[in-house]
C-alpha cells in the first residue's frame, strides 16, 4: 500500500524527534524545547514548501537536513576536536566559537564548552581551561549537561586545577568524577591521578 509522500515526511520528523529526544533523556541531558521547536519549524518549512511546490521532498534528503541543522553545533565540535587532536588548536578554537555562535540549545552549548575547555588544557592554556570548565558547571549545569559530559568536564577541571597547583580542588573534582561515572575512562583517569599524587606524597 502506497503512503502519501507528505505524510511520510511528517512521520519521519516525528520519529526523528522521538529518537533523538529519547536519547537525550537516556543520557540525562533532559528534554530540549529548542530542539523540538527546531524540528517542528523545519518540518513545517520543508514539508510545507514541497507541498506548495507540488514536488515531494526526498525522505533521505529531508532526514539529512533535519540532522545537519538541528545537530549543527555538535557536528562542528566533532570537526574542532579532530583539528585539536592534530594540534591545530587555533583553527579548532575558531570552530568552537562558531559552534557557540550558531544558537545551540543548552545541551549543545554545554558540550561545545566542555570540549573547548579540554582543548585549552591540551594546548597549555590552563587558566582559560579552568574558566571555561567552571562556567559549564556553574552556569550550564544540570540537567542540560549529561552525565558523560559532566564526568569529562569534572575530570578535565581536576587536571587543570592540578596543573595550576590547586591540589585540594583537583582532588575534589577527581573524586566527583569517580562517584559520578564509576568505571568510565574519566573515572579511571581520575583514579590514576589520585594514585600518582599518593605515590608522590609517600616519597616526600
Amino acid at each position: 500500500m502506497a503512503i502519501d509522500p507528505y505524510l511520510l515526511l511528517l512521520l519521519i520528523a516525528c520519529l526523528y524527534a522521538l529518537v533523538f529526544g529519547g536519547l537525550g533523556w537516556v543520557r540525562r541531558e533532559g528534554l530540549s524545547i529548542q530542539f523540538a521547536l527546531e524540528v517542528a519549524g523545519l518540518t513545517a518549512l520543508l514539508v510545507g514548501g514541497s507541498w506548495l511546490a507540488g514536488i515531494p521532498l526526498n525522505p533521505f534528503l529531508f532526514l539529512a537536513l533535519l540532522y545537519v541543522i538541528t545537530m549543527r553545533s555538535r557536528l562542528i565540535v566533532d570537526a574542532a576536536n579532530l583539528l585539536a587532536n592534530r594540534g591545530r588548536y587555533e583553527m579548532a578554537h575558531r570552530l568552537y566559537r562558531l559552534g557557540l555562535a550558531w544558537w545551540p540549545d543548552a545541551t549543545s552549548r554545554a558540550i561545545v564548552r566542555v570540549n573547548q575547555g579540554a582543548a585549552y588544557l591540551r594546548c597549555g592554556q590552563v587558566d582559560a581551561a579552568i574558566d571555561t570548565l567552571q562556567f559549564v558547571l556553574n552556569s550550564d549545569g544540570q540537567p542540560q549537561l549529561g552525565i558523560k559530559y559532566e564526568a569529562a568536564c569534572r575530570y578535565n577541571l581536576g587536571y587543570a586545577y592540578e596543573k595550576a597547583g590547586e591540589e585540594a580542588r583537583a582532588i575534589a573534582q577527581y573524586h566527583e568524577t569517580i562517584e559520578l561515572l564509576p568505571g568510565s575512562l574519566y573515572a579511571k583517569a581520575a583514579q590514576a591521578a589520585l594514585k600518582r599524587r599518593q605515590k608522590r606524597d609517600s616519597q616526600n
